[in-house]
């Protein structure tokens, strides 16, 4: 089987060309786009940066999951915030997004105490936080309006009470426990109760907006040319200097339909700003947002922040976090060996 592939791929190497469109008049890119040398902060600052990562061995009766993260701080010296858990789960039908929402939890958590307990100037999230807003809350959870009332006015205050507290773990599981004994209910629950702790994390960070830089390696969105391929990638092909596009401001209430299940008038009144950013000449695009109306000044003197801390024009602190967390396969067997586990997982005849 392996052949016939190799052979396939042999044979559409010429044909499979790159997907961005041809522009019928390319000063359309420059009219969004402003090469710009972009020099790096002189000022002293601190900064922070964190990325998570999960993953699982299943097995018949259950999954094995690991998740982490880290946040690292340069004040003047390197300093690290880790977190991680290990547990089983049952073989929900969305389990990988429930575990998604979990390293989320943590990395959040992670971003709250570096804000917090380490005061930095910056501090820099790897993702998207206008997508994580804009996407219906809580996602996967097929509850009856008056279900998930029932569920927040049964644990809320004491997810709340306990949010700032317990930085070292995640409350949604713990609390299920707590609340439901040995009937843990459906994934239903569990996803919707994740939400509200997420919801919960986010609340708190965006007190802090001005020390908030979100920054993404992809995007789908393409708002600047409507085309059927996304922006950054139409930047990537038609840019090569260092430089950055025209500002996007963007209101939360603007693109969600749905209503929050809690902090609705905060989250409702956010506004963004979002740009694209080339740190260095013939590097990759970045996605920039920043969760309040910032100035073109303001812009500027984020970009040369972050440039200040960046190699191949990337933030380095993004970029250790990411290598530090990543949770290989060989490493959730290794793992499975240390806790002991002993259950089959239906491939051992494959040995």
């Amino acid at each position: 089987m392996l052949n016939s592939l190799y052979i396939e791929a042999a044979r559409k190497k010429i044909s499979l060309e790159e997907i961005v469109p041809e522009l019928d008049n390319e000063s359309t890119i420059f009219d969004n786009w402003n090469n710009l040398n972009i020099k790096s902060s002189s000022e002293d600052f601190s900064i922070g940066a964190g990325d998570g990562s999960f993953n699982k061995k299943k097995f018949l009766n259950f999954n094995f999951y690991a998740i982490a993260s880290e946040s690292l701080i340069f004040d003047g010296e390197l300093k690290t915030i880790e977190k991680a858990e290990i547990d089983t789960i049952p073989h929900y039908s969305h389990v990988d997004d429930l575990l998604r929402t979990y390293m989320g939890i943590f990395e959040l958590k992670s971003c709250l105490e570096t804000l917090e307990d380490y005061k930095v100037d910056y501090y820099l999230y790897d993702g998207s936080l206008f997508g994580d807003l804009i996407r219906p809350f809580p996602n996967r959870a097929n509850l009856t309006k008056d279900k998930r009332q029932e569920l927040i006015d049964l644990i809320f205050d004491d997810l709340n009470n306990e949010i700032s507290s317990s930085k070292e773990q995640l409350l949604t599981p713990m609390l299920m426990k707590r609340y439901f004994v040995s009937n843990i209910p459906t994934f239903d629950y569990s996803i919707f109760l994740a939400n509200i702790e997420k919801l919960l994390l986010l609340n708190k960070i965006l007190q802090y907006n001005k020390k908030i830089i979100s920054i993404s390696k992809t995007s789908t969105n393409n708002e600047i040319f409507e085309s059927t391929v996304p922006d950054i990638a139409i930047f990537d092909k038609y840019t090569k200097f260092e430089g950055i596009s025209k500002l996007l401001y963007k209101e939360v209430s603007d693109e969600t339909k749905h209503i929050f299940p809690i902090c609705n008038e905060f989250f409702k009144n956010l506004e963004f700003t979002i740009f694209y950013l080339r740190l260095d000449h013939g590097k990759n695009i970045l996605k920039i947002e920043l969760p309040y109306k910032a100035t073109i000044n303001e812009v500027y003197d984020i970009c040369e922040k972050s440039k200040k801390y960046s190699t191949e024009g990337y933030p380095y602190l993004l970029k250790k976090a990411h290598k530090d967390v990543v949770i290989s396969n060989r490493n959730i067997g290794e793992l499975v060996n240390i806790v002991n586990v002993h259950a089959k997982s239906g491939r051992e005849m494959l040995r």
